[in-house]
């Protein structure tokens, strides 16, 4: 929850209401994306390594950023 009131708080002063959407729709595109990236790592490995680990920011940062850059 502390990433969503930061994430909207930092969009609304930086592009107002329409960047609040957007940074909302980042931080679940992030979180989604690394959560199918764990429950696959999980199946195929039985577990979690400090690889996963860092492949997980990697893929939640990836995907927000690539939401982030889509402009209407």
């Amino acid at each position: 929850p502390a990433v969503v009131l930061v994430a909207a708080v930092a969009a609304y002063a930086a592009d107002g209401p329409g960047g609040v959407a957007r940074a909302l729709a980042a931080v679940a595109a992030g979180v989604g994306a690394a959560l199918l990236l764990l429950r696959h790592a999980v199946r195929r490995l039985g577990g979690v390594t400090g690889d996963v680990l860092g492949a997980l920011v990697e893929t939640a940062a990836t995907a927000a950023l690539i939401v982030l850059a889509a402009r209407p």
